[in-house]
């Protein structure tokens, strides 16, 4: 990782991550949900739902994924039990960020805008008569999709960044990427989106892991740099927590299995996996944590994903323990009933 080495010092790097699952789907949903069961909010949910969003014309939280599908599904940027005003919203690869942004032939704005105000009168008296936050949800959906006609292709325009700030993050137009998301990432920032979430699935190297990594850090590096670096000269850095890693880590010792065609792989590991951080109050420039000699087990400042989560709500102005929200009778929160603030991570 050439590019993640020009940056390491404005990096924390965790080495000590540990979590309860071993399996794709509840280890990603453990890590983005705190709950290895589905029907929990995921975290950008929860620091929606605390922080609300800067920005009117597009969505507090969005989702970009540039590789595969996803074993944890939609829970994994879904509202769970908070109104789904807070879920993230999934943008498309290509086109259009959102199906049918574009009004059809023969539909104007003042049309729509006229239809739209009928909805929302219908839907104003209907909430006043129940009660029920889905319908305020179902008011701010149609509003906010009017509003993304006209901003949603402006942010998917990359044509106005520099040809040097393209090259930075090895983004090609037109062509969907990670590069691309790291981009639109910081795009999306700039316009007041609280919380961005990127998705780049294919590091499950069950076989041929040095080629499997190779392959995945050549998409992955640059474009993360790049994001980081950009950032940093836009003065954004320090108030935008940028966090990446994986939902579990890879066995020390090969696996192999004739039956399956694998050799020279790595089986799912969750005793131990590293990740990092950067800005929004992250101490940069260190390495917290330590494996034994095999890389195996967790010996020094263990950091489990509730861990992780109760400092990143730290870092985001948060006590974790008071961030709930009451369904069915408990108070639930994101770190659920554990998690400490990792002291050592802080600037």
């Amino acid at each position: 990782m050439p590019h993640l080495a020009e940056v390491v010092d404005d990096i924390a790097i965790v080495k000590s991550m540990t979590t309860d699952a071993f399996n794709h789907a509840p280890g990603q949903v453990l890590m983005q949900t705190g709950a290895t069961q589905f029907g929990r909010p995921s975290m950008g949910s929860w620091v929606l739902y605390g922080l609300g969003s800067e920005s009117q014309n597009l969505p507090g939280f969005v989702v970009l994924n540039s590789a595969g599908g996803l074993s944890g599904g939609a829970a994994l940027y879904g509202g769970g039990f908070l109104p789904t005003v807070y879920q993230g919203v999934p943008f498309r690869k290509s086109g259009d960020p959102v199906l049918f942004l574009s009004n059809p032939a023969g539909v104007t704005n003042q049309m729509q805008r006229r239809t739209l105000d009928l909805v929302k009168d219908l839907n104003e008296r209907h909430l006043s008569a129940m009660g029920d936050p889905e319908i305020a949800t179902r008011i701010n959906s149609f509003e906010m999709a009017f509003r993304m006609q006209s901003s949603a292709p402006e942010l998917m325009d990359v044509s106005r960044e520099s040809p040097e700030t393209l090259k930075l993050y090895g983004a090609e137009p037109g062509k969907p990427s990670f590069a691309m998301n790291c981009l639109l990432a910081r795009r999306l920032i700039e316009r007041g989106v609280r919380f961005v979430q990127l998705f780049h699935e294919g590091w499950d190297h069950h076989s041929e892991v040095v080629k499997g990594i190779k392959d995945q850090a050549g998409k992955t590096d640059q474009a993360s740099a790049a994001l980081i670096k950009d950032l940093a000269q836009r003065g954004l850095l320090e108030e935008t927590l940028v966090i990446w890693g994986g939902e579990f880590g890879r066995t020390p010792m090969v696996e192999a299995n004739a039956d399956f065609g694998r050799k020279w792989g790595r089986d799912h590991h969750p005793q131990a996996f590293t990740m990092w951080l950067a800005g929004g109050g992250i101490k940069p420039g260190i390495t917290i944590g330590e494996t034994d000699e095999l890389g195996f087990h967790v010996v020094k400042d263990k950091v489990h994903v509730h861990d992780l989560h109760a400092t990143i709500l730290h870092l985001l102005g948060f006590d974790h323990t008071k961030l709930t929200f009451r369904f069915q009778g408990r108070d639930f929160r994101l770190t659920d009933v554990a998690g400490e603030v990792v002291e050592e991570l802080l600037a």
